[in-house]
């Protein structure tokens, strides 16, 4: 088993109770293992405080991009016209997805470093009226960057559409008030702020939305509906799930009421970053999004000068027990930091020690 934990967006560092979950053999069919899943869909449906008489969850086999996938192809129709926010690589991949499903859509694009203006979004929304749903990446992890989720969501609501937020590096983390917002479409993964493994997404859906699917998807295996159809009579996915990770996850979301909730682990992880922040700063590495419009998932980093190696500092780093991310922007030199896992105050001081131990020895 390695020695270093992982300051990635997930995978992430989990608990020695979640690996242990992952030690038996389960099978799909048995009562035991399909009781598991409606837990973990009633659970999901209580975080987001989802009535279920309006809101099912739905589990969906795959990465997070996967389950993502599967709204957007079985829940935007070909009568249907959708619109993209973007400020990241992870808004552009819906808009790739809808380029490779054939989806009507517009894009509204800012920079990687901003946030979408409520006057911009407005504006497109009241000059095309056939845009029937939104999408929108509430935690973008190229950068870090928090998106306005209560603003879009008013929109939303105002101009009558279909909201779908992916908040893949966020649910679990932040409180989001699903049925309060009006979202119809929420998009996660067990990999990330519950602390789970990889292996399956999931998606908080209006019930009301998801009974027009039906016949919609382009695909079988990412039919949402169809998924949701199976799991709902007695918790029996259509096709092999990912058993051990299913039980972890489970676990996972034991260990998360344990903590305290949603809210208790949003303060853990804030505290992780105001704490990498400032004290990267003190040592001359600056943050690429300010401070406002930052999550307390993951942060971007800019290279402190022309002879930063990232290859020589990642190594530096890992060789000493921590696992970072390199950048994901094209324009300016990152590198990335997470704050999420099985990470504590204890982990980012002895990470920035490291850190500030490899800068002196560069300037020397």
């Amino acid at each position: 088993m390695n020695s270093y934990k992982l300051l990635t967006p997930g995978p992430l560092t989990t608990t020695s109770a979640v690996k242990e979950e992952m030690l038996s053999d389960r099978c799909t069919w048995d009562d035991d293992y399909k009781s598991i899943t409606q837990k973990i869909r009633s659970q999901l449906l209580a975080f987001a405080g989802a009535d279920p008489q309006e809101y099912t969850a739905v589990l969906m086999q795959g990465s997070g991009t996967f389950a993502v996938e599967s709204v957007m192809t079985s829940a935007v129709s070909d009568e249907d016209k959708l619109l993209i926010v973007t400020n990241g690589a992870y808004g552009e991949r819906i808009v790739q997805m809808a380029d490779y499903i054939g989806l009507n859509y517009i894009e509204y694009r800012v920079s990687y470093d901003e946030q979408p203006e409520e006057t911009e979004l407005r504006a497109l929304l009241a000059a095309d009226p056939e845009i029937t749903h939104i999408a929108m990446v509430h935690c973008e992890t190229t950068t870090g960057i928090l998106n306005p989720i209560d603003m879009v969501a008013g929109l939303s609501r105002e101009y009558e559409k279909t909201l779908i937020i992916d908040a893949m590096s966020s649910f679990g983390g932040i409180e989001i008030d699903v049925a309060g917002l009006g979202i119809d479409y929420l998009i996660s993964s067990a990999n990330k702020c519950i602390q789970g493994v990889p292996g399956f997404g999931f998606v908080i859906a209006k019930l009301k939305k998801l009974k027009a699917c039906q016949g919609v998807a382009r695909s079988l295996s990412l039919d949402l509906y169809d998924q949701w159809k199976g799991m709902d009579k007695d918790g029996k996915w259509r096709f092999t799930s990912p058993t051990h990770v299913v039980a972890a996850f489970s676990k996972a979301i034991d260990e998360l009421i344990e903590e305290g909730g949603v809210s208790a682990r949003h303060e853990r992880y804030s505290q992780n970053n105001r704490l990498l922040r400032h004290r990267l700063a003190d040592i001359g590495i600056q943050a690429y999004v300010s401070e406002e419009k930052q999550s307390p998932i993951i942060t971007t980093f800019l290279y402190p000068d022309d002879r930063f190696n990232f290859g020589e500092f990642y190594t530096y780093v890992k060789l000493r027990g921590y696992v970072i991310y390199p950048g994901k922007l094209t324009d300016v030199d990152t590198f990335r930091i997470g704050n999420i896992g099985e990470i504590y105050q204890e982990d980012i001081e002895q990470l920035c020690d490291i850190i500030s131990d490899y800068m002196g020895g560069m300037r020397q």
